[in-house]
């Protein structure tokens, strides 16, 4: 699904016009630009929506029929459930046991880390996938180039910095294995195995 698709969702659930919604909607795909198949859809996730959306794009909206929208409803019912055919929602720990573990990791985000760390709300951001899923590999997530220079601006409200970085996000997607639950919700994540929304609704 693109963007404008889930924009017409939106319209159809909560009027407006298509323009009050798009901008929403293709900044959740941006990581297609780092990863061509479903591994992309990081922030399809509460962690997304919370930590990087939401922040970004505020709580509500005010569409074009002057009523309020709740950003968090919006890219979970227009968006992330109807990319994984209202099935669930994957957790941000989904797609971190996608990613291999290499050695040496801990001590390569903590010499990235190390230019932050001056920043008390930076630091929670970029700390945050390590404190949804205990594992120090989900720090690609956020201790890489694109997420340094392409989101933390936004939120931040910052200039992008003009370095040579250790760490690209091209590293995080190579490590990450494709699962069949990406594909659509063909199958249900780990998180998910129990609980299947299509059976709850029912």
């Amino acid at each position: 699904m693109n963007a404008y698709v889930h924009a017409e969702i939106s319209v159809k659930k909560r009027g407006g016009k298509i323009e009050d919604y798009y901008a929403i909607h293709d900044f959740m795909d941006c990581t297609k630009e780092l990863c061509s198949d479903n591994r992309h859809r990081i922030l399809h996730t509460l962690w997304g929506v919370k930590q990087v959306i939401i922040p970004i794009f505020g709580h509500t909206i005010i569409n074009s029929d002057g009523k309020a929208i709740n950003v968090k409803d919006l890219c979970e019912q227009d968006h992330i459930l109807p990319d994984y055919r209202s099935r669930f929602i994957p957790t941000l720990a989904d797609f971190v046991e996608a990613i291999s573990t290499q050695e040496g990791d801990l001590g390569r985000f903590q010499a990235f880390f190390e230019a932050y760390k001056h920043h008390s709300e930076l630091c929670r951001l970029l700390l945050s996938p390590l404190n949804h899923t205990g594992q120090a590999k989900s720090l690609l997530i956020t201790h890489n180039s694109w997420f340094v220079n392409d989101i933390v601006p936004l939120i931040f409200k910052t200039s992008p910095v003009l370095q040579e970085f250790s760490i690209a996000p091209s590293e995080l997607f190579n490590r990450m294995s494709f699962e069949l639950w990406m594909d659509n919700g063909a199958e249900c994540p780990n998180s998910t195995k129990n609980v299947d929304i299509l059976r709850v609704k029912n």
